[in-house]
């Protein structure tokens, strides 16, 4: 008579989240080519440039190219609506800052990143700066909602 062996069922390391993007990464949401504003940027282009490319929010950069932080679109047009804002403040003025401290660390999203970690962090955040590796350029900006297309793209 044959014995069978059985094998030890190894604990699978993925998890739901995982399984749902069946290993997708952030390349893979095909976001469209981010843009990010200079800290002196005036607000009125700001205003302009995010509609012509339906951008909710936009990176703000200092000279050297690092980020420093990100307007809200919305909220920007609302205080200029209501003369809480000149048309020539700089966007500096208006931007909420990344806090970057060791109780905070900064995550890094790159094209590679599993989109299951990206749903993770976007449970905490309202976007995600997509940036290369060594963080010295924005590639794009990332929400649920691009999640979401993504999922109902794939039929997943």
């Amino acid at each position: 008579m044959a014995t069978v062996a059985t094998l030890p069922v190894q604990a699978s390391s993925s998890s739901p989240a995982a399984d749902k993007y069946r290993g997708a990464v952030v390349e893979d949401l095909q976001l469209p080519p981010a843009f990010a504003l200079p800290a002196d940027e005036a607000i009125s282009r700001a205003i302009e440039m995010a509609y012509e490319r339906d951008f909710s929010h936009i990176p703000v950069l200092d000279r050297n190219r690092k980020l420093l932080g990100y307007v809200e679109v919305a909220a920007l047009k609302a205080k200029w609506e209501a003369g809480e804002a000149n048309p020539d403040d700089k966007v500096s003025q208006y931007m909420t800052k990344f806090k970057r401290t060791a109780a905070t660390p900064y995550t890094i999203i790159t094209p590679s990143t599993p989109l299951a970690e990206l749903e993770d962090f976007l449970k905490r955040n309202i976007f995600a700066i997509v940036t290369d590796w060594d963080r010295k350029f924005v590639l794009g900006v990332a929400t649920s909602h691009d999640l979401e297309n993504f999922v109902s793209r794939r039929g997943f």
